[in-house]
C-alpha cells in the first residue's frame, strides 16, 4: 500500500500547489497545460490500446460495458457525486452553477485519468505481488506534477480525486495479494487496452473539449473485460 498512499500524497500536494498558485499563473499558460495534458492522454491511451492481442475483446467489453453504465446510470452517479462534494466544500458553488460544473468536471476528469491507465493497474498488483512500488512511485510523480495543472485551472475538486486513487488502487493491491498471481499477462493486457480507450474518450472529450463524451458510463467494461477473459481462456481459446 506504500506506492498508493504517495500517491494519494502527492495528488494532494500537487491539488495545494495548483490552488494556491492558481491566480499567478495565467489563464493562457494553464489552458495551454491542459491542452498538453490532454494531448498526452489521448496519445497514451492509444499507445496502450495498440498493445491488445485480440482487437474484438476490448470493443465487445466497452459495448457491453457501456451498455451497463448507461443502464446504472454511471455518469450521472459521478455527477451526483461531484455536486454533493461542491456543495459540502465549494461553498461559492450552491449559487454559482459555473463554478459548480468547474467541480464536477475537476473531480471527475482527475479522478478517471488518475484511476485508468496500466500503471495504476499494473502498479497496484505489483506492490500488492511483490511490495514492489517502483511503478506507483513513477505515476504518483507524474499525477502530482498534473494535479498542479489541473487544480489550476479546474479548482478544488481535483484534490477529492486523491481518495480515489486511495480506494481504487488500495482496493486492486489488496486483491492481488489475496489472489496472488492468479492474474495472467492476456487479462491484464486486455484489462489495459479497454483503459485505454476510456483514456483517449477523456482526452477528446474532458481535456481536449473536442466532443462530449460520456466516459462513466464506459467503467463497467473494466469488469466485462475481466470476465470475457477469464471465459475464453477457460475453453481454451486463445489470443
Amino acid at each position: 500500500m506504500i506506492g498508493t498512499l504517495l500517491n494519494f500524497a502527492t495528488i494532494l500536494i500537487g491539488g495545494l500547489v495548483g490552488l494556491l498558485a492558481g491566480n499567478k499563473i495565467p489563464d493562457r499558460l494553464r489552458n495551454t497545460l491542459i491542452s498538453g495534458l490532454g494531448l498526452f492522454t489521448l496519445g497514451y491511451g492509444v499507445k496502450v490500446f495498440s498493445e491488445t492481442q485480440n482487437i474484438l475483446i476490448p470493443l465487445g467489453s466497452l459495448i457491453v460495458g457501456t451498455l451497463i453504465g448507461e443502464a446504472l446510470k454511471i455518469e450521472e452517479s459521478l455527477d451526483g457525486l461531484g455536486l454533493k462534494l461542491s456543495e459540502r466544500f465549494n461553498r461559492s458553488s450552491a449559487a454559482d452553477s459555473e463554478s459548480s460544473q468547474r467541480f464536477i468536471t475537476g473531480f471527475v476528469s482527475t479522478s478517471l485519468l488518475f484511476c485508468i491507465g496500466p500503471m495504476a493497474i499494473l502498479g497496484s498488483i505489483q506492490d500488492g505481488l511483490t511490495g514492489n512500488f517502483e511503478m506507483l512511485a513513477i505515476k504518483a510523480l507524474l499525477d502530482g506534477l498534473a494535479a498542479v495543472a489541473f487544480a489550476s485551472t479546474l479548482g478544488v475538486g481535483v484534490l477529492f480525486s486523491a481518495a480515489m486513487v486511495l480506494i481504487y488502487q488500495g482496493a486492486i493491491t489488496l486483491l492481488a495479494k489475496l489472489a496472488g498471481s492468479g492474474m495472467s499477462e492476456a487479462l491484464i493486457t486486455e484489462m489495459t487496452a479497454v483503459g485505454g480507450l476510456i483514456l483517449m474518450g477523456i482526452g477528446l472529450s474532458n481535456l481536449l473539449e473536442i466532443k462530449k463524451i460520456r466516459t462513466g458510463s464506459f467503467l463497467p467494461a473494466l469488469l466485462v473485460v475481466v470476465i470475457l477473459v477469464l471465459v475464453l481462456q477457460t475453453f481454451g481459446i486463445a489470443f
